[in-house]
């Protein structure tokens, strides 16, 4: 375990288990249709690797950079670093996020994909933070639900750190704080 942190929530192990029952799931549940994964950069990275192995259909990738966060907490606004390039209209996208927390970013960019044609857009997230929820929104795929916690690892960073640890493990308070 890294030193920097607390405690390991969900190793490598788990989350390759439950990539495989989410990926399964898809496959089920979108047979013989134009499916896009669009992946949320940077934090989505190992996730979306991940998942996409696990999935039995031809899908397309694509991927957006979009921001709002400074430091350990969201600034409100999202901003769109880079968009998506492909087409999308007439076909399912599953948005491939690490984590599901106030809902704003995720809020945002699903309209954006709708507005642009889209027949229809999911979210396929690793971690869900309910209790930080702040925006209507729910992941129709969810890898594991967590509490409030600053979390590290398989892709989520801390000033841009620790996104290639291979387990999600709670980031120690005096780092940050």
């Amino acid at each position: 375990m890294h030193k920097d942190c607390k405690e390991i929530l969900f190793t490598h192990d788990q989350i390759v288990k439950r990539c495989e029952d989410i990926g399964t799931q898809i496959s089920e549940e979108y047979k013989g249709k134009n499916v896009i994964l669009v992946g949320l950069l940077k934090g989505s990275i190992p996730f979306f690797a991940e998942l996409a192995q696990h999935i039995s259909l031809d899908v397309e990738f694509d991927f957006m950079a979009v921001s709002s966060y400074e430091g350990t907490e969201s600034t409100g606004n999202v901003l769109v670093k880079k968009d998506i390039s492909n087409d999308i209209t007439g076909k399912d996208i599953i948005i491939v996020e690490d984590i599901l927390d106030t809902g704003k970013t995720l809020h945002t960019v699903r309209a954006m994909l709708l507005e642009k044609g889209a027949a229809s857009v999911e979210i396929a997230t690793l971690l869900n933070k309910q209790e930080r929820r702040l925006y209507p929104i729910q992941a129709k795929y969810v890898g594991f639900e967590i509490p409030n916690a600053f979390v590290i690892g398989y892709g989520m960073d801390y000033n841009e750190n620790y996104r290639n640890l291979p387990y999600v493990g709670v980031l120690k308070e005096e780092v940050y704080s």
